[in-house]
Parts: structure tokens; C-alpha cells; sequence
């Protein structure tokens, strides 16, 4: 579950001060309703995707054959 801020504070920073939870929480978000967005809601969304890439992509707790998960405590 994600505790963090939300949207409306969000929106006034730039997208490099959001931490990744953030980006992974309102990617994941903005994927469900895309077909839904209006024009302002796509930007904001290709710029989640845009500063999620100039990272290196999010991280992965999935288990995988090259490594397995650590246990995340909320």
C-alpha cells in the first residue's frame, strides 16, 4: 500500500525530487486509467515514464532466477 504524498503536493515539484515508491505508485496508477486521460493527464504521464528511464528504471522485489526477494517491511 502506498503512504506517501499525494498528487496534488506532488504536482508542484519537479519530477527528479519524487522518490521512486512515487513514480512506481503513480506509474502503476496512470497505467490503469490511461484510457481515460485527458491531454494534461498523458504529459504527466510521459513524464513519470521519462524521469522512471533517466533513473534506470524502478527496482524489482520479484524473485527471479539470478536473485531471490528480501523481505520489505512497511
Amino acid at each position: 500500500m502506498y503512504v506517501g504524498r499525494d498528487m496534488s503536493e506532488l504536482d508542484m515539484m519537479d519530477k527528479k525530487d519524487w522518490k521512486d515508491s512515487e513514480l512506481a505508485h503513480f506509474h502503476q496508477s496512470f497505467q490503469q486509467i490511461t484510457p481515460y486521460l485527458n491531454e494534461e493527464g498523458v504529459t504527466i504521464h510521459r513524464e513519470i515514464i521519462k524521469e522512471i528511464e533517466a533513473r534506470g528504471g524502478l527496482k524489482s522485489d520479484e524473485a527471479s532466477y539470478e536473485r531471490g526477494t528480501t523481505p520489505k517491511v512497511d
